[in-house]
């Protein structure tokens, strides 16, 4: 079985590492920027270990109708065994709350095979467009999708989970 916990200030170094190792510049904070956003309210980072080291992370944003899983990210040595999915549904039971995250355009075979990964765990791809703003001063803003579960969110919801997102997280508008 495995067990999340809520991770520390401490582990901010190791779960970096996981994350600079998964995610291209475009999505993610520099360090610096990732350091000043553990002291947001809202946010949350919550892991698995495996013989004390971080296997696996969630970095999320904890609102008050929704949650929005800002990163999630499995160690190289740990990826493709079925981790994943488990830390997956077991988040999702544990905040209680609808969940959402963003998603590349499901136009490569990685992104397709993200978004196939997503809905293997219950989650509906929404037809809205949306943007994610810069997540650093040397960042890009890049054309996602928003992925939900229980269900596909409404036009007026996804607007809230939107609006929510740009000003809350990105601070953009």
């Amino acid at each position: 079985m495995y067990q999340l916990e809520k991770l520390q200030k401490s582990d901010f170094e190791e779960v970096w590492t996981i994350m600079e190792d998964s995610f291209p510049v475009d999505e993610r904070r520099t360090r610096e920027g990732q350091r000043q956003v553990i002291e947001e309210e809202a946010y949350r980072l919550y892991g698995y270990r495996k013989e004390g080291k971080i296997a696996a992370f969630f970095a999320v944003w904890e609102f008050e109708s929704f949650v929005f899983i800002e990163h999630f990210a499995v160690a190289k040595e740990e990826r493709n065994g079925g981790i994943g999915g488990t830390l997956l549904m077991q988040l999702i039971k544990q905040l209680e709350k609808k969940v959402v995250l963003e998603v590349e355009l499901p136009n490569a075979d990685i992104a397709k095979r993200r978004v196939a990964f997503y809905e293997r765990n219950g989650f509906f791809m929404n037809q809205y467009d949306y943007i994610q703003p810069p997540m650093s001063e040397e960042g890009k803003a890049i054309p996602l999708r928003i992925m939900s579960t229980p269900k596909d969110l409404t036009k007026q919801e996804f607007e809230v989970v939107r609006d929510t997102l740009y000003r809350r997280v990105y601070k953009s508008i």
